[in-house]
């Protein structure tokens, strides 16, 4: 095919499409649910009822005008890219970021991906013994970026699409109140917007992790638990007291040295997560909580924020 054409009609750099090409080549992709399908899964998947009927009012039948051939073939192949590295943890991009304002299609062409792979994900899943509770818990966080990436107007959505090629190739579990990603020696933690961060929620979802990975990966041997955040960044603890829950889920932690340079930065995370915007002006941002205060006042003081990463023993 005319990789250089796709791109131009996709709008986006050939060099995107190059490495979906080389990274997919001719691996088998997976079947999209049965439209009819579509309500139940989606319900499952915890996708909230507007984001739904969007994707159900785009679903790439075969006679939809609103899917070109450069979508399906984008389609087709960002799930093969994804599926043949089943079982893998890195971070792992589908495709390319597409022109979402033009249509459902583009919209949601990697949330089809992702139901695509909701039926691979989870006999993978059955063959490592691990519980249809865990295996729904953990991919309804689908429905949970839609919600957050609605409420940011779209300014979510290019992270998203690859955090959840995480879930879909069986790198991380939703096992409480956290997420665990699988590593090499280290499961990454990660905290999703799901409530208050109490140490018991935490200690919980730990001794469930404790449990969990040697049982269904006996082969694999973790010596830590390591979690990248802006929770982590020591500067809260100049506002928020002694006994806030990030306080005390820092001091979990030992932190590593900080280095700037190949980090996420850290204003725009804390940005992302505490007010889910990342171009509201700052004097008009909510300052309700004390955590929502803190990060104001502290950018306001010309001050920035910073992602740490940290680690103590599993």
């Amino acid at each position: 095919m005319d990789l250089e054409h796709t791109a131009a009609r996709l709008g986006v750099p050939v060099e995107e499409v190059e490495r979906v090409h080389r990274l997919a080549g001719d691996l088998p992709s997976a079947p999209l649910p049965f439209s009819a399908d579509a309500p139940a899964l989606l319900d499952r998947l915890a996708v909230p009822p507007e984001d739904a009927a969007e994707i159900i009012a785009g679903w790439p039948v075969p006679d939809s005008p609103l899917w070109t051939p450069e979508l399906r073939w984008l389609l087709d192949r960002s799930i093969a890219l994804v599926r043949a590295d089943l079982g893998g943890f890195e971070w792992l991009p589908p495709g390319p970021e597409l022109p979402r304002e033009r249509g459902l299609a583009w919209r949601h062409l990697y949330v089809y991906a992702y139901l695509s792979l909701v039926g691979v994900v989870t006999r993978y899943h059955r063959e490592n013994g691990i519980a249809d509770a865990v295996s729904w818990a953990t991919l309804a966080d689908l429905g949970r970026n839609l919600a957050v990436d609605r409420r940011m107007r779209g300014e979510g959505w290019p992270v998203m699409q690859s955090w959840l090629t995480l879930h879909t190739r069986g790198g991380v579990y939703e096992l409480g109140r956290l997420q665990h990603q699988r590593g090499d020696t280290a499961i990454s933690l990660h905290v999703p917007d799901a409530g208050p961060l109490t140490p018991k929620a935490v200690d919980a979802s730990l001794d469930e992790a404790r449990a969990f990975f040697p049982r269904h990966f006996p082969g694999e041997r973790y010596t830590t638990f390591s979690c990248g955040s802006w929770l982590l960044d020591p500067q809260l603890r100049e506002h928020l007291p002694e006994d806030s829950n990030i306080v005390r889920f820092q001091q979990r932690f030992e932190l590593e040295s900080y280095v700037e340079q190949d980090v996420p930065d850290g204003d725009v995370e804390v940005l992302r997560f505490v007010f889910r915007t990342l171009t509201t002006p700052l004097d008009r941002l909510p300052r309700r909580t004390a955590l929502q205060r803190a990060v104001v006042d502290h950018l306001q003081a010309g001050r920035h924020w910073h992602w740490r990463t940290g680690r103590f023993p599993l």
